[in-house]
């Protein structure tokens, strides 16, 4: 399939999301941790990209993207690595501040995927990294349906913690028992949440499993920018992280930790004219 022309989609002006549709205050508590977010989260694993290409049917190189919810910029990065041509859509002010002055050079524009500021067809691809599960389906839906040109692709992903891991089962289980079951959106939630497309879509969906060694303070760090962690206030979180750092300290006496996770992948490719 041959490349698109050499430039993103056009967003019509849209310098702050509308009231009608503003993002949930759970959405926006990462705001205040944009720094921490952008530090510790977990990119992700080459070969995502590649099933992405495989399964869109197109190379990422040249290809017109905007990248949903992009929050401090971590998959818009890799996607422009790729010679991706990305337009960052993130509602967040403190997230966009945080992606602006990391890449200066890639058109950001603040949005959500359930109103986009689009022109009909304009996009080859439209990705969700870890943000699909912010938008009302209802709404995002018809939205990337609607700004993809025909053959387009949108593209759903998380890293979700690998619980088929020991220390990580365990770890799951404390924190469900210090949020009293409030995991949703949380540090170790369940995968499967690209699963309620409509079947006439044809979504096709990969796992990947991959892992990174990081340093304790680094893997806390990124356990703390979670939203469960968000919403109980930085005392209890505190305390909480402390607890567990010296639970992990006894299994990794060294200091570095091995995360492992399984990249989840959904795939629907637009079709008609």
């Amino acid at each position: 399939m041959a490349a698109s022309p050499a430039s993103p989609p056009s967003p019509s002006p849209s310098p702050s999301p509308s009231p009608s549709s503003a993002p949930s205050p759970r959405a926006l508590s990462f705001d205040a941790v944009a720094e921490q977010y952008d530090t510790a989260r977990p990119g992700y694993p080459p070969a995502l990209f590649d099933a992405v290409e495989e399964l869109s049917g197109r190379p990422l190189r040249g290809a017109r993207v905007l990248d949903i919810g992009a929050g401090t910029g971590i998959a818009t990065r890799s996607l422009r690595a790729r010679g991706a041509l990305v337009t960052a859509v993130e509602p967040g002010p403190g997230m966009a501040a945080r992606l602006h002055r990391a890449e200066p050079d890639t058109p950001l524009v603040r949005a959500l995927g359930d109103a986009l500021p689009f022109a009909d067809g304009g996009a080859d691809l439209i990705t969700y990294a870890q943000s699909w599960h912010w938008t009302d389906p209802a709404r995002s839906l018809p939205e990337a349906l609607r700004v993809l040109r025909p053959g387009g692709a949108l593209a759903l992903w998380w890293n979700v913690s690998d619980a088929r891991v020991p220390w990580i089962a365990d770890q799951d289980i404390r924190i469900r028992r210090w949020a009293g079951g409030d995991t949703a959106h949380g540090a170790h939630s369940a995968g499967g949440r690209g699963d309620g497309l409509p079947d006439g879509l044809a979504p096709a969906t990969r796992r990947l499993p991959w892992t990174r060694r990081v340093s304790l303070a680094t893997h806390l760090a990124q356990l703390g920018s979670h939203s469960v962690f968000r919403v109980h206030g930085d005392a209890a979180t505190a305390a909480f992280l402390a607890a567990e750092r010296a639970e992990l300290l006894a299994r990794f006496p060294d200091g570095t930790v091995e995360e492992a996770y399984v990249a989840e992948l959904t795939v629907v490719v637009r079709r008609g004219r």
